[in-house]
């Protein structure tokens, strides 16, 4: 029987060894794929992407400052890596609410309006979502399209890929440290199923057993 777990310990050890240089090398595979995507994007931070240039146009723009603000610096560094990409996204944020004036393609109307329309109608931002009240082009003769929403539209795809991008890396980093913990696991299998740890009979752990009572010899 012990025979048949030390076998089985050197087995065990081989799966986890492979398993984790697989997941290393898997780990290192979607990481470089993912910074040599951005790359080829060649994206760079414009001047204002750094934290105190981006308070002050919030600030100059009216945003609410319940909003949160970038605070990490990208001006002028390349879009290489998951961090810069996330935090390239949340510049691209407060720049599409600095165009819809603090609102969100939720808040936002679908249409133009047109003059007069009520107030209670409209976002705010003469625009509305009643197509009643929304101004018709003449040549079309469809509403107006609300352009601040389709530039929200445009500002979340990139965003999205951005974001996307940092959490393919980090996943990618969960990858290569949960290989190396499978890989130090499986060294250890071997290491105990190798050295006979299995043929010693005492346990590193003879504190737990419980000791016999002592017996009184017997006199005669």
């Amino acid at each position: 029987m012990r025979r048949f777990f030390e076998i089985g310990g050197v087995v065990a050890a081989v799966i986890l060894i492979a398993f984790g240089i697989t997941s290393i090398v898997m780990g290192f595979n979607g990481r470089n794929t993912v910074r040599k995507s951005l790359k080829q994007e060649q994206i760079v931070g414009t001047p204002d992407m750094t934290p105190a240039a981006i308070a002050a146009e919030a600030k100059k723009a009216g945003l609410p400052s319940t909003i949160d603000l970038p605070t990490v610096s990208v001006a002028g560094k390349r879009i290489d890596n998951g961090d810069r990409a996330r935090a390239f996204a949340s510049y691209m944020r407060i720049h599409a609410l600095e165009a819809t004036q603090g609102l969100t393609y939720a808040q936002m109307g679908r249409f133009v309006a047109k003059p007069n329309t009520p107030a209670k109608l409209t976002d705010g931002q003469g625009n509305t979502s009643v197509q009643d009240w929304a101004l018709v082009d003449p040549k079309t003769k469809q509403p107006v399209e609300n352009g601040a929403r389709n530039l929200w539209v445009t500002e979340t795809a990139l965003s999205t890929a951005l974001n996307t991008s940092y959490m393919a890396e980090q996943i990618s980093l969960f990858g290569i440290a949960m290989g190396i913990a499978l890989l130090l696991a499986g060294i250890g299998f071997a290491i105990l199923a190798v050295g006979g740890a299995l043929r010693n009979p005492d346990t590193a752990l003879t504190f737990l057993r419980r000791k016999a009572p002592i017996r009184a010899p017997i006199s005669a």
